[in-house]
C-alpha cells in the first residue's frame, strides 16, 4: 500500500515495490486518563489515473491503466490546546497538508532530479498548514493554544523525506538497530543541542514535553530530512504518547519480534496503556514484504 514505508537503498538495484508487496497500519487512542484524543493520523497512496470514457480498442488492444503509485503520504499529529483546540489543530494540519500534496503531483516526478525544489514543496506545506491553523484558532476564539505537532513520511522512489515539527517522532529499523532520525522540537532538546542539559536530565526536565516549534504555535520551523529507501527498513511515526512510556528498547524488541505492521502497533500501544497511558497515543508502522 505504499511506496515506502519499506524501501530501498537506490544503490542496491531493487525494483519499487508493488502495492501487495508492502505492511502498513496506523492506529490511534485516548489513552487510559485523558477523556479526547487530540491526536490525528493518515496513510494515503498518491497516484495518477486515466479515466477512459469511450474507446474503439478491443481488450486486447487497450493500454494498461492501473494506477501508478507517485508516492505513499504518513502523517502523524499530536493536537496542542485546550478542549477541542489541539483535537481541531492536528486535524486542519493533516486536511491541509493532504490537499497540498495532491495539487502538488507534478513535483513527484521531478523529486529526484530537483531535490531542492521538492523539499521547498514539503515545507511550503507544513507552512500552509501553520497559517491555516492560525486562522482557524483565530476564527473559533482558541488564539495561541489551538497547536498541533507534524511529522510526516513522503516516499518517492528511490527516496523517502521526512517532514519534522514538534515532537513527535520517525524512527527506522533496520538489522536489530531502532535509530531515531527526527529531532525533538522542544525547549528540553534545545538547551541539550546548546550543552545546557544533559541527556538525563532534559528526559527528567518539565521543558520536556514544551514544545520550541508547533503548527500554529509561536514558531513552526518544519525541518525536512532525504534518505534513500531500503526493502530491510521497518519504518514507524509516533506522538509522544507512545515514547512518554515505552523506552526505545522496548520499540526495538517489538520491532524485532513483528509479525505484521498490525499485530507490532497493537502490541506497542497496550505497552503504553500497561505503563499509564497518560497520554493520546498514535503509531504508523510500515515495511516491504518481499515474499509476496
Amino acid at each position: 500500500m505504499s511506496d515506502s514505508l519499506a524501501v530501498e537503498a537506490s544503490s542496491s538495484g531493487d525494483t519499487k515495490p508493488r502495492d501487495d508487496q508492502i505492511d502498513v497500519f496506523g492506529l490511534t487512542h485516548t489513552g487510559s486518563v485523558r477523556k479526547e484524543n487530540q491526536d490525528h493520523f493518515l496513510l494515503a497512496s498518491i497516484s495518477k489515473r486515466v479515466h477512459v470514457l469511450q474507446t474503439s480498442l478491443n481488450e486486447q488492444q487497450r493500454l494498461p491503466l492501473a494506477d501508478e503509485r507517485l508516492a505513499f503520504l504518513a502523517m502523524i499529529a499530536d493536537g496542542v490546546g485546550g478542549g477541542e483546540g489541539g483535537e481541531r489543530a492536528s486535524a486542519t494540519a493533516l486536511e491541509v497538508a493532504t490537499q497540498y500534496f495532491t495539487m502538488s503531483t507534478e513535483c513527484y516526478y521531478r523529486a529526484s532530479s530537483n531535490d531542492e525544489e521538492f523539499i521547498h514543496v514539503l515545507q511550503d506545506a507544513a507552512l500552509k498548514c501553520h497559517e491555516a491553523v492560525l486562522d482557524r484558532a483565530k476564527q473559533e476564539g482558541h488564539g495561541r493554544t489551538m497547536a498541533t505537532t507534524l511529522t510526516m513520511f513522503m516516499g518517492v522512489w528511490p527516496w523517502y523525506y521526512l517532514l519534522q515539527v514538534g515532537d513527535s517522532r520517525y524512527y527506522s529499523y533496520r538489522e536489530g538497530r531502532l535509530q531515531q532520525v527526527t529531532r525533538d522540537q522542544t525547549m528540553a532538546q534545545d538547551l541539550v543541542d546548546e550543552g545546557v542539559f544533559t541527556r538525563a536530565m532534559a528526559e527528567k526536565s518539565r521543558y520536556s514535553h514544551v514544545l520550541s516549534s508547533a503548527i500554529g504555535g509561536q514558531h513552526a520551523l518544519p525541518v525536512v530530512t532525504r534518505l534513500p529507501n531500503d526493502w530491510h527498513t521497518v519504518h514507524l511515526l509516533c506522538s509522544d504518547g507512545l515514547t512518554k512510556h515505552v523506552t526505545d528498547d522496548q520499540i526495538r524488541d517489538r520491532l524485532a519480534s513483528m509479525t505484521s505492521a498490525q499485530q507490532v502497533c497493537e502490541q506497542l500501544l497496550q505497552d503504553a496503556l500497561d505503563g499509564g497511558g497518560t497520554d493520546n497515543v498514535s503509531i504508523i508502522v510500515g515495511r516491504t514484504l518481499r515474499q509476496r
